[in-house]
């Protein structure tokens, strides 16, 4: 069975409505999705730019390239499908001649069809070898954290990117249980070292898998190069609009916002601005926009889901 038999029929974009809107899509428009995945809200984008509209999708994961370019096909010359990070966004842009835009979209974190695929190693639920890397060609995986990092390492990296309040704990189980080999292997190592917790629906493994794929696939620091990258592709007047998942992922976007909306950035207290910097963003949503409580039952993947936008302007 191929590839595209085994995918999902149709990919749920999250907050479809609401990023069309912040991206104030428009005939002719260029846009660009940085997280193409299933290409549900690339399909929604090209609609409302048509006529003449095109879309720059990129994706990190071969296996979502494909089937955006299946789903996406009937829009012929006016897409064009890249399997790439997103932090090479302004390379892939401008080899092909795709700047400026007028929207750019991030779509974060983990699609449906990742955790779906049993050998990527993403889900607790499914036994498989811990992979995590949403690329073949990265070199790092789950596996070197989990049975070559330190217990120290192992640790940092549970708390700083899971924000897990036991991972010394589940470090100090990890460490003693190695060679851990699959999925679930790990899950019951954090299971076992920290128990369910009295009402909670989630499985304890849940941020240990978080932080673990965030360190192997490096998406806090890609998210940091990537920003300014898709802001130095934005015409006047268009629109950076990202969906994050993850407080950590959140903050790094509301940091940059807040920053670049600011003509000075010198430090509180300073009296003479000596930095030069001038504003060249402006929020377009008061603060952070959230999924309807209708949406989050219908797709609850969507429960998580903050949307921030901001608008290019003349500095």
């Amino acid at each position: 069975m191929t590839l595209l038999m085994e995918a999902p029929a149709r990919h749920e974009p999250v907050m479809l409505q609401e990023v069309l809107a912040a991206l104030a899509v428009r005939p002719g428009g260029r846009y660009l999705d940085c997280t193409v995945d299933g290409a549900g809200h690339a399909e929604a984008i090209l609609d409302a730019a048509s006529p003449g509209g095109s879309l720059l999708g990129l994706d990190a994961d071969p296996e979502a390239t494909e089937m955006a370019r299946h789903r996406l096909a009937r829009f012929g010359g006016d897409v064009d499908i890249v399997n790439a990070n997103f932090r090479d966004i302004d390379e892939v842009a401008r080899d092909r001649d795709f700047a400026p835009v007028n929207g750019v979209l991030f779509d974060l974190g983990l699609s449906s069809h990742q955790l779906a695929a049993a050998a990527r190693g993403f889900s607790f639920r499914l036994e498989s070898p811990l992979d995590m890397r949403f690329g073949p060609d990265q070199e790092t995986t789950a596996s070197y954290w989990v049975n070559d990092a330190t217990e120290e390492e192992l640790a940092d990296l549970i708390w700083r990117f899971g924000e897990e309040r036991e991972s010394r704990r589940i470090a100090r189980a990890i460490v003693r249980r190695r060679p851990l080999v699959t999925t679930t292997d790990l899950a019951k190592a954090v299971e076992q070292a920290v128990g369910r917790r009295p009402g909670s629906q989630t499985h304890p493994a849940t941020k240990t898998f978080q932080a673990l794929r965030i360190v192997v696939n490096q998406e806090l620091a890609s998210l940091v190069d990537a920003l300014p990258r898709a802001h130095g592709l934005l015409g006047f007047g268009s629109r950076l609009v990202v969906i994050s998942y993850h407080s950590l992922e959140d903050r790094i976007v509301k940091q940059y916002i807040a920053r670049e909306s600011r003509d000075c950035i010198c430090p509180p207290g300073q009296p003479v601005c000596t930095c030069g910097h001038k504003a060249s963003l402006k929020p377009v949503t008061r603060g952070v926009l959230m999924p309807s409580e209708a949406e989050v039952a219908a797709n609850p993947r969507s429960r998580s889901a903050k949307l921030r936008a901001a608008e290019r302007i003349a500095s």
